[in-house]
């Protein structure tokens, strides 16, 4: 018999998801699974759609990812969009909803953070993720989660939804250096993003949408990335840091690739009492020279702030929702450049040379 979810075999409902066995590299593929049951508290949903980012593909490629506790194969994704099939009387959901899934949940113990809803604070470690670590992920037909952590999305987000997640990353990192600016007066007027990948430019965006004058650098000199950053209102830029800096000082850097070289320009040429915030996760063994002294005496004397910011809570979910509520919904359209079927899920982690945002249909 034929459903959403797939076949049935021998009583069991079986539908289709991307998996791979974790820390073995090559065993990405679209297998079968045994539909989700949803548990107490939890809804059903059927997949619409699914980002694919570095960290699924590091994933891929045998880097990390954990599997639940007894299986062999983790379900990826964790970049969701999907619509309510089932939902608990009270749960505020109805069917049909268009949800996103929230991907980190609270250590067991819990820690202090994690005990008052910031598990993206997590203290010691022993948060599980969605499609990362020890939780299978939102890469398949149909999925469950728990009310808690899912957020509604306006019914016009069917296209793009898949983007709130990568927005909650930038989400806090604003909510955060906004919270830093106030410790004294605060008044920015240039903020420089480092990457125009779809961190970047939904960094830029939430940039734009504070009135600040938006300059974004990256290698890349023609396409449509250039373009998308014009049509933002926002400037773009080759060369290096020290170049943008030296006609428009920014007050607020966000680092965005990683890029270890630029990690350092970045804690180099902000404004005075700048802030400078590092979403990019550097590979190590990289070795720069690098004069430590110099860069401590400006940060002192400046009273300059640098911090790292990764994964979100529920209230960064929230504003990213109405970041993307209220962007140009042509302007996010084009930040998806592929729309692969999950059946041939395996082009989605070959980056093509003009990609932003790549993803998987699961409907």
């Amino acid at each position: 018999m034929a459903v959403a979810g797939g076949t049935s075999c021998v009583g069991v409902m079986i539908m289709r998801a991307l998996s791979v066995v974790p820390m073995q590299a090559g065993s990405l593929a679209v297998t079968d699974f045994p539909d989700p049951v949803p548990g107490p508290g939890e809804l059903l949903v059927e997949g619409v759609a699914l980002g694919v980012c570095g960290t699924d593909r590091e994933i891929a490629t045998g880097q990390y990812g954990w599997a639940p506790p007894g299986a062999d194969r983790l379900i990826l994704g964790h970049e969701s969009l999907g619509r309510v099939r089932e939902a608990p009387p009270g749960s505020g959901f109805a069917p049909g909803d268009l949800i996103v899934g929230i991907v980190r949940r609270p250590d067991p113990v819990p820690c202090p953070a994690c005990a008052r809803g910031e598990f993206d604070m997590c203290r010691n470690g022993q948060y599980v993720e969605r499609g990362i670590k020890e939780i299978h992920g939102y890469g398949s037909q149909l999925w469950t989660v728990e009310a808690d952590y899912a957020v509604r999305l306006d019914p016009g987000l069917e296209s793009v939804g898949m983007l709130l997640e990568p927005t909650t990353v930038v989400s806090k990192a604003w909510d955060h250096i906004e919270r830093i600016g106030n410790r004294a007066w605060y008044g920015p007027e240039r903020v420089l993003v480092t990457g125009s990948g779809p961190i970047g430019l939904l960094a830029a965006l939430l940039g734009v949408q504070r009135g600040l004058d938006v300059h974004v650098l990256d290698r890349v000199e023609k396409g449509l990335k250039p373009w998308l950053v014009a049509d933002l209102g926002a400037t773009y830029h080759t060369g290096t840091i020290a170049d943008v800096a030296r006609h428009a000082m920014p007050d607020i850097i966000i680092e965005c690739t990683g890029a270890p070289e630029l990690v350092l320009d970045a804690m180099e040429n902000n404004a005075a009492a700048g802030i400078v915030c590092l979403t990019g996760v550097s590979s190590a063994g990289r070795i720069l020279p690098f004069d430590a002294g110099a860069v401590n005496r400006a940060i002192v004397l400046e009273n300059d702030v640098v911090f790292g910011s990764v994964n979100a809570n529920r209230h960064h979910y929230e504003l990213g929702a109405d970041a993307l509520a209220k962007a140009d919904r042509s302007w996010l359209e084009r930040l998806v450049t592929r729309r692969i079927p999950l059946e041939r899920a395996a082009e989605a982690f070959e980056p093509g040379d003009d990609d932003v945002k790549v993803i998987l249909d699961l409907t």
